[in-house]
């Protein structure tokens, strides 16, 4: 019901033949580049504040560039960027031009394409922070263009390391820092090749021999033992070398198709699947730790950089963020749907005849399916019983088998999202009132003041729209009670791994603990916590353990559902309001791949996280209102 900002996308294109292949085959040269339109426009839901796009030329003549990029604000950038591109190709009617010309001088047209989709979850925003960036150098191997799916943990600790080597980054950034440090590696492994061959070439031979002899993998390996974070780095070099790096706990997706023609990269599967219309056991899973390597010649090298760490995909990738057209995510989805109908079936009272079932928004409608589903084998055990009595006591005929048989589970649309209201135009009340609005109900399906009305949403975080605009909405059809389902477990922790929750006080489950904690006579807990966390702080991110977990122990889930409940019911409701959550446990029967559950359990993949979730609490308890805890 509310939106995430989320990590961003990427994609990646490298061409395996010359580009007069492309025109011949495909009818253009261009072909690449329409595939990174569709790549970047099918992972359109990963970021809507901006956008880029590289293209690196491997045939470029001296005096003519072969590094390009064009970048964009807003939800429109993708469509703004080739609006941009594409008509000075078309007014060059390029595709008439020969094959020579093109490799040489067409801008955007080259063998390397990157595309990035960003959403900012560090509050910094503007042209200067989208993807990719670039280091210049008049030296085509020492250029980098960089972009990815990713945050730093210990952003702090790489500024200060790569400052301490004398370099001196334009802005402050985990991008930025990334950057200058691959940057720096990039260029020892520069000087290691021209000290190796100083002595046989002399240039341009020289130059060419450093070019065709980068070797990557070093590169990666020098540069990324410290960080800490979840991350895709996507990377190529001005000379013709391309790169994709994975977290070793695989916190951040990416997928890959090869063949004899072209290596795709991207954020999701079925997006690869789509664009490049092949089945999904063509397209692979970068391995967590591990590189996608692309030499200048074209040679590909999947290689481990990192080792792989203890498996903590992200769950929250599959509950909500990717979409869902891949098939084990439409599974899992379900399966997340399914696991929650015990805990339906207690809120309703079993009482199914007199229960309307729902979702709202959209991306809850897979996991509504699969809730729908274990719902009916509920009603089915229900009707065999019955059967089974009525057989019992010999009063079965097929008049009542048919009336058994005829029960039906009472699934209706019950909102409708009609428009985006303007809501900025007001504040305080009158803009609650106004989003309130911005679904229309249907009228006639709930029985007043009989009937339960059950909706399913993905996740419920900070509660807003909840309280200010779906509740009221729910509660003018008139139901004896509102249950709201969420088909994740509550969300107690800040990520500091890509997505845009990271202030203790945004998440609703954290406000009803203090809450409790505050009814029941046992606020030492929060000054005892916050004393712990700074205790914490005085050690090394390695030795920390998260102590913002003592604000929850005194409480079941139950209980903090119940305050949630209370917290975020709107005065004036009539219906009775309670919240079911998703077990942990569920959880991980469900989307038994990505296990990665630091949002709920608070158990972070990377000791920087619990050294931010204890900073965090300790802001907040000072009254800070940092967007990050950094």
């Amino acid at each position: 019901m509310e939106q995430l900002k989320h990590e961003c996308g990427v994609a990646m294109i490298r061409l395996r033949k010359p580009l007069e292949y492309y025109r011949e085959k495909y009818g253009s040269y261009t072909w690449a580049l329409n595939k990174l339109y569709l790549l970047m426009e099918k992972q359109h839901n990963r970021g809507q504040e901006g956008a880029g796009v590289g293209v690196v030329k491997l045939h470029s003549v001296p005096g003519n560039e072969y590094v390009f990029r064009e970048r964009a604000l807003g939800p429109n950038a993708i469509t703004e960027i080739f609006a941009s591109i594409m008509p000075p190709l078309e007014h060059d009617n390029v595709d008439s031009l020969d094959a020579a010309e093109v490799e040489a001088y067409t801008p955007f047209v080259g063998e390397i394409y990157m595309g990035h989709l960003r959403y900012s979850t560090t509050g910094k925003s503007g042209l200067s922070y989208v993807h990719p960036f670039l280091r210049r150098n008049n030296w085509r191997s020492r250029n980098l263009m960089l972009c990815g799916n990713f945050n730093m943990t210990n952003v702090d600790e790489i500024f200060k390391s790569i400052v301490k080597r004398g370099q001196h980054p334009r802005i402050y950034s985990d991008t930025i820092v990334l950057l200058e440090q691959l940057g720096y590696t990039l260029d020892r492994e520069n000087h290691r090749l021209y000290r190796e061959f100083r002595d046989q070439l002399d240039d341009p031979e020289l130059g060419k021999a450093i070019e065709d002899n980068l070797n990557i993998k070093e590169v990666l390996k020098n540069a990324s033992p410290e960080w800490d974070g979840g991350y895709v780095i996507c990377g190529a070099t001005g000379s013709g070398d391309m790169f994709v790096l994975r977290d070793p706990h695989g916190i951040r997706p990416a997928f890959y198709y090869i063949d004899d023609e072209i290596v795709v990269v991207a954020s999701e599967r079925p997006v690869i699947q789509t664009v490049m219309n092949v089945r999904k056991a063509q397209v692979n899973e970068l391995m967590p730790g591990s590189s996608l390597i692309v030499s200048k010649s074209g040679e590909i090298d999947i290689t481990d950089i990192l080792g792989e760490g203890e498996n903590k995909r992200c769950s929250f990738e599959r509950i909500y963020f990717s979409r869902g057209s891949d098939a084990d995510i439409y599974r899992e989805r379900k399966e997340l749907g399914r696991a929650v109908v015990p805990e339906v079936m207690k809120a309703i009272a079993g009482d199914l005849p007199h229960s309307v079932f729902s979702f709202i928004p959209n991306t809850a409608e897979v996991a509504f399916l699969g809730m729908v589903e274990g719902l009916e084998n509920q009603l089915n055990k229900i009707k065999a019983f019955r059967i089974a009595d009525l057989h019992q006591r010999g009063t079965l005929t097929p008049e009542t088998v048919k009336q058994i048989m005829d029960a039906r589970l009472r699934v209706e649309k019950v909102a409708i999202k009609d428009i985006k209201l303007r809501t900025f135009i007001a504040e305080g009340n009158s803009r609650n009132d106004l989003a309130a609005h911005v679904y229309d109900v249907t009228y006639g399906c709930v029985n007043n003041d009989i009937d339960n009305l059950v909706v399913i949403d993905d996740s419920i975080v900070r509660g807003t729209t909840l309280r200010q605009s779906i509740i009221a909405m729910l509660d003018r059809l008139h139901p004896r009670k509102i249950v709201i389902v969420s088909s994740s477990p509550q969300v107690r922790y800040p990520d500091y791994y890509g997505i845009d929750m990271s202030r203790m006080s945004e998440f609703a489950a954290f406000r009803a603990a203090v809450a409790l904690l505050k009814e029941r006579n046992m606020e030492h807990i929060l000054h005892d916590t916050y004393i712990k966390c700074k205790e914490q702080a005085l050690l090394p991110a390695s030795q920390q353990a998260n102590c913002v977990k003592a604000i929850y122990a005194p409480f079941t889930d139950r209980d903090i559902s119940r305050k949630m409940a209370e917290m975020l019911t709107p005065q004036n409701t009539n219906a009775e309001v309670e919240i079911v959550f998703q077990t942990i446990g569920g959880l991980h029967s469900a989307v038994r791949s990505c296990p990665g559950d630091w949002y709920f359990s608070g158990n972070y993949p990377t000791p920087g996280g619990t050294r931010l979730v204890n900073l965090a609490y300790i802001n907040y308890f000072e009254g800070k209102t940092a967007k990050r805890a950094e």
